[in-house]
């Protein structure tokens, strides 16, 4: 079987592409700070602690490693707009330096696939009229720029031996995981206590669908992928439609809040993935998901 190291793969993210593959029958290798709980992933993992630090000597993680999902990222959870706080310089230093530091390091213990999450982010406030991937990114946030600054990184070392890809994820949404919340918890409590929601509109991709990009990137002829880039996004919804399924789940009396204005909003083609045979859940998937959800709020 093949083995596979995943940085992050504790995170809300990396714990998707983790059980993923786990199910798909990968050996994983799991990186990051602090191990998880015995009982957090459905299957055997190896986790060994790995961080992003430019300056240490990390090469001993790649020993067996045949696959390398770099899913690590240093920023204040849930933002990506103001994600570096107040270090600005130590959030480039960390995710940009770290994270070349580990593609460097993969290339040269032999690792012979390296996916990228990459974000949306990179893509700014372009004024192209469609976000495909031929759109030139315009990052407008220290986020976007890091994020794309990277993938470029991870594409200037890509060798027939060292094959290497992107993925650009919009906002993934699903379980969390046990003793974490989802993504959607707040607005789910302030909906449920009757305080005031904003109108909201953005793309969503379920975390699962995410983790099978993955997988198609680890396992697709490599001439179709080494050194490309790929939107991952799903279904577009607002705040309403999200809170409308959970009043049907729940019953919940409060009013719902405005539908969100898509005049504007610009989606992600994802025909290139698509072509690889990616078929994610759709807003059927996303229904469900949160009626799901709401199992954990009656």
């Amino acid at each position: 079987m093949t083995r596979v190291l995943v940085s992050g793969g504790t995170g809300f993210v990396g714990r998707f592409i983790v059980e993923h593959l786990l199910a798909s029958g990968y050996k994983l290798t799991v990186g990051g700070r602090t191990p998880p709980p015995a009982s957090f992933f459905s299957g055997p993992v190896v986790f060994i602690p790995l961080c992003l630090d430019p300056d240490r000597n990390q090469i001993a993680a790649f020993d067996d490693v045949y696959c390398f999902v770099h899913a690590a990222f240093d920023h204040i959870e849930g933002r990506y707009r103001g994600g570096e706080g107040d270090d600005p310089l130590g959030f480039r230093r960390s995710n940009l330096d770290g994270s070349v530091r580990l593609f460097e390091e993969a290339r040269t213990a032999g690792v012979r696939r390296s996916v990228f999450l990459s974000s949306r982010a990179v893509y700014g406030r372009t004024s192209s009229p469609v976000l495909d991937e031929a759109t030139k990114p315009e990052p407008d946030t220290l986020y976007g720029e890091v994020k794309l600054a990277a993938e470029n990184a991870l594409k200037s070392l890509t060798t027939p031996g060292f094959i290497t890809a992107s993925l650009r994820v919009t906002g993934v949404y699903g379980p969390a995981g046990h003793g974490r919340h989802h993504k959607w918890s707040g607005l789910f409590a302030d909906y449920l206590d009757g305080r005031p929601v904003s109108p909201r509109i953005g793309t969503e991709v379920h975390g699962d669908d995410v983790a099978q990009a993955v997988r198609l990137l680890l396992e697709t002829d490599a001439a179709k992928v080494s050194g490309m880039v790929f939107n991952v996004s799903d279904v577009l919804t607002d705040n309403r439609e999200i809170l409308a399924v959970l009043q049907s789940a729940i019953g919940c009396p409060h009013a719902l809040p405005p539908t969100a204005d898509p005049n504007g909003f610009k989606e992600m083609s994802t025909d290139r993935l698509r072509a690889l045979g990616w078929a994610p859940g759709g807003s059927h998937r996303l229904a469900a998901t949160i009626r799901e959800l709401a199992e954990g709020v009656r």
